[in-house]
């Protein structure tokens, strides 16, 4: 006869699992990674992309581009203050962000067409978060020393040597960050001045916070949160797998060759077993700690550091490199089967993403080259809607401006169609209105707004609705290009 649990016994065990898990923690604790250095084409290759990148950020401020007589000169220049932002030869105003808005998508389409044929590249050598994480990292090892040098000194105890290590390293980032910020501000004020005001002790408060801000934020991402940026903050990982198929190089362990793994000494016979020693150089050299032998993880940023540590040990023990590798899932498959591999770059999704990027780019390329260059604002009055004159004429009040975009004054004539009858005047500055006729001319500074009081009066005779359509039509006297506005005349019901 087979002993049951009683209820209480159970009720009993229900709660011991209830307090179990109620002691355990909401989150893990955290477990420091300590990436190892190691040498070969893709630590390389991410040297590279951080000289230049790097070399990218801190010199363009300082590039000049000549524009004339009092216009700045710097080649790249977000003008907060003056209201412009300079691309080289290209100037644009604050109503023309929705560049701002086709670079962000033409970003995002490049940035789904590279993910879509080579993984995560952008995140391993582009992103700011590895390329400043990777400096960080170059200047703790250059102080702390290697791997294991790093490990025994965060685990040993508190001494001088220790305490001065880790002031020299924390003031190094700090001192990196504090550079990061200045130069990320000069993109906003001219580098030239912006040094001289800090020489003099004459920096804007807004220019202090700023860099203040970004000095922070880069010592805390890149030097003290590092992986945990990728792993946990960023939201690219999350969806960058669909962009993914069997057809997009990313870091693979070749499981049909390297299991089973086992240790292994000189001399000793490799039949039965894996090419993989288990020697963990791979993990060691991971910047986001992971095991690439476990397959594709959301952590791996697809930087290739495991496959040179890797490849460092498949020399040492005359075995193929290649053991981990960039490479398909068709191509791991068709090599499992002893199948010939094939690389298929053109497929529906990279063709897809190809043709939208140069459509969104040529879309952008002619709005820029085909803008106008100069724009047109008309506001109505609203109180009163309209004035009857002693005359019985009725009139009507607006406001136009005039958006000079050419660094030369320049002449418009304006024009109002719709309206029979209708006769433009102009309020001078003293407050007196001129009657200019069915056609005014009026100008536009250089590369400024001009603004202008406008009356417009007509017979009410002539007017069939209390709502007329008023077309202002603002031609330039100089190409003879012409903008129209469209609004209504307001008059006394019928």
């Amino acid at each position: 006869m087979t002993d049951t649990p009683r209820q209480d016994d159970l009720a009993v065990d229900a709660e011991s699992v209830k307090t179990q898990k109620a002691r355990e923690p909401l989150y893990a604790p955290h477990i420091k990674v300590y990436p190892k250095k190691v040498d070969g084409l893709f630590r390389r290759l991410k040297w590279a992309a951080l000289v230049i990148l790097l070399g990218i950020y801190y010199i363009v401020p300082w590039l000049r581009w000549d524009r004339g007589p009092g216009v700045p000169d710097q080649a790249v220049l977000f003008d907060f203050a003056g209201q412009r932002a300079y691309v080289l030869w290209i100037e644009t105003w604050p109503q023309e962000i929705y560049y701002l808005a086709g670079l962000l998508i033409l970003a995002a389409i490049g940035l789904f067409f590279i993910t879509s044929l080579f993984g995560r590249l952008w995140c391993g050598y582009a992103c700011p978060q590895t390329v400043w994480t990777d400096l960080f990292m170059l200047v703790e090892r250059a102080i702390e020393g290697g791997r294991s040098a790093r490990i025994r000194l965060d685990k040993g105890p508190w001494t001088s040597a220790k305490v001065a290590k880790k002031i020299a390293k924390h003031t190094s980032w700090l001192v990196i960050s504090f550079l990061t910020g200045g130069a990320w501000i000069m993109y906003f004020y001219d580098a030239p001045t912006l040094i001289h005001d800090v020489v003099a002790f004459q920096v804007p408060t807004f220019a202090i916070f700023f860099v203040l801000m970004f000095t922070a934020t880069t010592y805390l991402l890149g030097g003290i949160s590092r992986e945990q940026v990728c792993t946990y903050m960023c939201p690219w990982p999350r969806f960058q797998s669909a962009m993914f198929d069997e057809d997009t190089m990313i870091v693979t362990y070749e499981k049909f060759r390297g299991e089973p793994r086992a240790p292994h000494k000189a001399g000793t016979s490799w039949e039965g077993r894996g090419d993989c020693i288990d020697c963990n150089q791979c993990v060691a050299a991971c910047p986001t700690g992971i095991d690439i032998r476990d397959g594709s993880q959301l952590e791996c940023i697809g930087c290739g550091l495991c496959i040179d540590a890797c490849n460092t040990i498949m020399d040492r023990v005359d075995l193929p490199r290649g053991l981990i590798k960039f490479d398909t899932a068709a191509c791991q498959t068709a090599l499992a089967e002893n199948k010939p591999t094939t690389y298929r770059l053109v497929r529906p999704r990279t063709v897809l993403y190809a043709g939208l990027f140069v459509l969104v780019g040529c879309l952008m390329a002619y709005q820029l080259f085909t803008r106008p260059t100069f724009g047109v604002n008309l506001l109505r009055d609203r109180n009163p809607l309209f004035v009857k004159l002693s005359d019985g004429d009725i009139r009507n009040g607006y406001t136009l401006k005039i958006l000079n975009m050419v660094r030369r004054s320049r002449d418009f004539t304006v024009t109002a169609q719709g309206v029979p009858g209708g006769i433009i005047s102009r309020q001078e500055a003293g407050g007196s209105i001129i009657d200019e006729g069915s056609e005014m001319t009026v100008s536009a500074p250089p590369d400024q707004i001009a603004s202008y009081r406008l009356f417009i009066h007509a017979p009410q005779s002539d007017l069939t609705s209390d709502a007329t359509d008023l077309t202002l039509q603002v031609r330039s006297l100089e190409d003879e290009e012409s903008i129209s506005h469209q609004t209504i005349f307001r008059g006394p019901s019928k």
